[in-house]
């Protein structure tokens, strides 16, 4: 019987007791790969340095007070500091993070774990720091970008001569969409290095709860319910859901909107809602566990994710295997998500007039839930965590 694969995982991108929501499509991932079978794992998540956990700002003091060890769900996860430079920090970031990270990892081989290959996430910095440790330990690398990575950073001419340098460094480049893979592809990659490994959704975790009675636990009031989530940032699109909004409550006078998240527009979001004499329609309901969002995606007549540029997010995912009907930005790896009227509904253009019209036509509509739900079922973890080991053994040599 052969023996399990060693992996790295190396990610900015990874929760922390400090960050439990940080990166955690990263942390799934890798959990559902673990329990499938076949691979031992340690984690090395860098943090940037911040030297006061009493700072006013959350973000900041989160940063600081994350652990530089912990075990997260059985796995032993490292958090070194790195070093972070105003004005000249995009070029100079992946150089910074692999000379911060190189001792944790090297600890992680002193402690008797020689790992075979180490897994990357994230293309820029964390992929090309990854490059650097690769060729400073001699191991196998395998590198997942996952939107903004490959979709934005190569604009820039050094970073994206970085990622292409990291990229003839890797034995693998893997997206999790194949619209990420056509990018890669466009920024000239290998092609014969190139995987699509969708992420899936844990249907166990998201199931269908009775709406009424999610909405009465909630204390949401009115119908029909919108649902968003995301972090609260410009390109995520939140601003345009509440314009949307206002537009749908012209017909539907007693919706309510449900902001799920939090980020920089904070603000500026309850000032819009405010000004459009919403406040009283919609519920920000600020950050919410992972293990608690089942509830909200079952009471919502639909999810509108308003982005305008995706990976692969997993929120659609999610809130269809609660037999949510989604409304999205067609870009990025959306339509490889929402394939058919039956659970949703594409828009091409990003405007409230749009998004608003999406949204009036999905509720009249009424998808059946149950069959929002089986779509919902066929994007399993199974198949993916099946790739991830069958490319790990690969490069892995035999005993």
């Amino acid at each position: 019987m052969p023996r399990a694969v060693r992996t790295l995982l190396f990610s900015t991108l990874y929760p922390s007791s400090a960050r439990p929501l940080h990166g955690i499509f990263v942390e799934t991932r890798l959990r559902e790969l673990l329990a499938h079978g076949g691979v031992q794992t340690r984690v090395v998540a860098p943090v940037p340095w911040y030297w006061s956990g009493a700072s006013a700002n959350p973000r900041y003091a989160a940063m600081a007070n994350t652990p530089l060890r912990e075990s997260r769900h059985g796995i032993d996860v490292r958090h070194p500091r790195y070093v972070t430079l105003p004005k000249v920090g995009m070029t100079v970031a992946p150089f910074l993070l692999a000379l911060g990270a190189y001792g944790a990892v090297r600890a992680v081989q002193q402690e008797g774990f020689d790992f075979d290959m180490i897994d990357a996430h994230y293309y820029y910095p964390d992929g090309v720091a990854a490059a650097l440790l690769s060729r400073w330990l001699g191991k196998p690398l395998v590198i997942t970008a996952r939107g903004t990575d490959v979709n934005l950073i190569p604009q820039y001419r050094l970073p994206r001569l970085l990622i292409q340098w990291a990229a003839r460094q890797a034995r693998a480049s893997v997206g999790v969409s194949a619209a990420l893979v056509e990018r890669m592809l466009s920024l000239h990659i290998d092609p014969a290095r190139l995987h699509v490994m969708r992420n899936g959704v844990d249907p166990a975790r998201f199931s269908p709860q009775a709406p009424a009675g999610a909405r009465a636990h909630l204390g949401l009031h009115g119908a029909p319910v919108v649902l968003t989530v995301g972090n609260l940032q410009e390109h995520k699109g939140q601003r345009l859901v509440v314009d949307a909004f206002a537009l749908l409550r012209q017909a539907h006078p007693q919706a309510r909107l449900v902001v799920v998240g939090a980020g920089p527009d904070d603000a500026l979001l309850r000032q819009r809602a405010a000004t459009l004499g919403l406040q009283d329609a919609i519920t920000f309901a600020g950050l919410v566990p992972n293990a608690e969002l089942a509830r909200w995606y079952s009471a919502a007549d639909l999810l509108v994710l308003a982005s305008s540029r995706e990976g692969w997010p997993n929120v659609l995912l999610e809130a269809m295997a609660c037999g949510t009907p989604v409304v999205a930005t067609a870009v990025g790896g959306i339509p490889e998500v929402v394939q058919g009227a039956q659970v949703g509904r594409l828009v091409h253009q990003r405007s409230p007039e749009a998004f608003a019209a999406a949204m009036a036509d999905l509720l009249q509509a009424q998808p059946d839930r149950s069959g929002v739900r089986a779509y919902a079922e066929g994007f399993s973890w199974d198949r993916t965590s099946q790739q991830q080991l069958a490319l790990f053994s690969q490069l892995v040599p035999g005993p």
